[in-house]
C-alpha cells in the first residue's frame, strides 16, 4: 500500500533595502526595510513511487514565465522530481519587490533584477525537502470580513476558503494549503516596507504548521471596504480573521482523501491581444480624467473610483505606445487529488469567472486558482468592461477573447 507523503518548508527570502516594490504605480521611493518577512514556501506531496506534485507560493506580486521556470527548476531539483511537476503561484501582494519578475504590465516599468533573482532561486534550489507520511482531508469554510468585491460591496465575491490539511500520523498538523480570493492590499502605495500582507499574517497565526498560500479569482477582490487602517495592526487583524476561520474548519472532521500522490495535467492556451485604442485616442481620455479627478478632488467613493480610472487611462496610454505582442501564450493546469481539482491559470480572474469556471467543473470541488506559472494581467466581466473600469482598461483581452478562455480551460478542466 502506497503511503502519502510530505516534505514541506518555508523559506524566508526577504530581499535587502533599496529596491523598488511592485504593485501601486503611485508609489515613489525605494524599499527602506522590512515590516514582515516575504517567503517562499514548498509543500511537496508524493508517494514512493509517484514524484506529485510540489506547490511553490511566493510573496510577490506575481511569478512572470521567466522567473516560474527558473523556480520550477530550482524546486524540482531540490525534490529530485521533474520541474513539470512543479505548479508556481504568487500571493500578489502588493510589498514585494519588482526585481524578483521585471515589468507585469507597461503601467509599472521594471527590470527584472540578477541580485534579487539569483538568491531567491538559490534558496529554493538548496531547500531541504524531507519526506514523512502524512494523512489529507479537505475543508472549506466562508470567511466574512477580509475582502469583499471592490466595485460594489454586494458584488461578486467567493469568499469561501479552501483548506487541504495534512496530518502526520501523530495526529499533528504539519501543512496547510489555504485558497482563498482577495488582493493583499491592506498596504498602500505609501508603504516602503516589503510585507507579505495579511496572507503572512494569516500563515504566522497558523504556526507552527507550514502554510502554503494560493490566491484565488481576485481581480476584483479587496478589503477596500473591510479594511479599517492601512499599518501593521490591520494586517495582523485580517490575517487573524482568516487563520481564525481556517481553524475552526479543522476542528471538524473533513473529507478524508486517498493516500495517493496528487496529479498534474498542462496545456496552453494561445489568445489574441485585443486592439488598444491608438496612442491619440487613449491620451484624449486621460484628460478627460484628469478634469474629472480635479473636479471631485479624489476624495470620498466616486473620486476614489474616478482616480483608479485615471490611473487605467494611463495604463492604456502606455499600452498603446508599447510594441505588445498579437497573441500571449497562457499556461493552464490542473492539479488533482481524489475530489479535489485547483484550476491554476496565469491571470486575475474576476470572481465571476471563478465562479463559472467551479460551475462548469465536473469534479466535486473545485478551486480556481489565479497568478500561477506565469503573469498576464487582468481578465474582466462585461459589466466593467462597460463602464471602463481600472482593470478594464488595461486588460490584454477583449470580451470574445474572455469568453474563449473561460471555455477553453472548463473543456480542459473536464477532459
Amino acid at each position: 500500500m502506497n503511503e502519502l507523503l510530505l516534505a514541506a518548508t518555508s523559506l524566508d527570502v526577504t530581499p535587502p533595502p533599496g529596491h523598488r516594490l511592485d504593485g501601486y504605480a503611485a508609489r515613489a521611493g525605494l524599499s527602506t526595510g522590512t515590516a514582515d518577512p516575504l517567503r517562499a514556501t514548498l509543500i511537496w506531496l508524493s508517494t514512493k513511487d509517484d514524484p506529485g506534485v510540489l506547490w511553490l507560493t511566493l510573496d510577490a506580486i506575481a511569478v512572470g514565465s521567466a522567473l516560474s521556470s527558473e523556480l520550477a527548476e530550482a524546486a524540482g531539483a531540490a525534490a529530485g522530481i521533474p520541474p513539470s511537476h512543479v505548479v508556481v503561484s504568487a500571493s500578489h501582494t502588493h510589498s514585494g519587490p519588482s526585481g524578483w519578475t521585471g515589468e507585469i504590465h507597461p503601467v509599472i516599468p521594471a527590470e527584472r533584477e540578477r541580485p534579487l533573482v539569483d538568491p531567491l532561486v538559490g534558496s529554493v534550489r538548496a531547500a531541504a525537502l524531507e519526506r514523512h507520511p502524512v494523512t489529507a482531508s479537505w475543508h472549506s469554510v466562508e470567511v466574512i470580513g477580509v475582502g469583499t468585491n471592490r466595485h460594489r460591496k454586494n458584488g461578486p465575491h467567493d469568499n469561501t476558503a479552501g483548506i487541504l490539511a495534512l496530518h502526520g500520523l501523530d495526529g499533528s498538523l504539519d501543512a496547510v494549503l489555504l485558497d482563498f480570493a482577495c488582493h493583499p492590499t491592506t498596504y498602500g502605495p505609501e508603504n516602503l516596507q516589503y510585507s507579505a500582507d495579511w496572507p503572512g499574517a494569516a500563515r504566522a497565526a497558523l504556526a507552527p504548521a507550514v502554510v502554503g498560500f494560493l490566491q484565488g479569482a481576485a481581480g476584483d477582490v479587496s478589503p477596500r471596504f473591510t479594511r479599517q487602517g492601512r499599518g501593521a495592526a490591520e494586517v495582523a487583524r485580517l490575517g487573524g480573521l482568516l487563520a481564525s476561520r481556517v481553524r475552526e474548519a479543522l476542528a471538524t472532521p473533513g473529507l478524508e482523501l486517498p493516500q495517493s500522490a496528487p496529479s498534474i495535467r498542462r496545456t496552453t492556451l494561445t489568445l489574441p491581444v485585443r486592439s488598444v485604442p491608438p496612442v491619440d485616442e487613449s491620451e484624449k481620455l486621460v484628460s478627460a480624467m484628469e478634469s474629472r479627478v480635479n473636479a471631485e478632488h479624489a476624495g470620498g467613493p466616486s473620486g476614489r473610483i474616478s482616480q483608479t480610472r485615471l490611473e487605467g487611462a494611463r495604463g492604456q496610454a502606455l499600452m498603446a505606445a508599447a510594441n505588445l505582442p498579437p497573441a500571449l501564450d497562457l499556461p493552464v493546469s490542473t492539479v488533482t487529488m481524489g475530489d479535489v481539482c485547483w484550476i491554476n491559470l496565469p491571470v486575475e480572474l474576476f470572481a465571476v469567472h471563478g465562479v463559472c469556471l467551479q460551475a462548469d467543473s465536473t469534479h466535486p470541488i473545485t478551486r480556481v486558482i489565479g497568478y500561477t506559472d506565469g503573469y498576464y494581467g487582468y481578465v474582466v466581466d462585461p459589466s466593467a468592461a462597460e463602464a471602463g473600469t481600472y482593470e478594464a482598461l488595461i486588460t490584454f483581452f477583449d470580451q470574445p477573447t474572455t469568453n474563449t478562455l473561460l471555455t477553453e480551460t472548463a473543456t480542459f478542466v473536464n477532459s
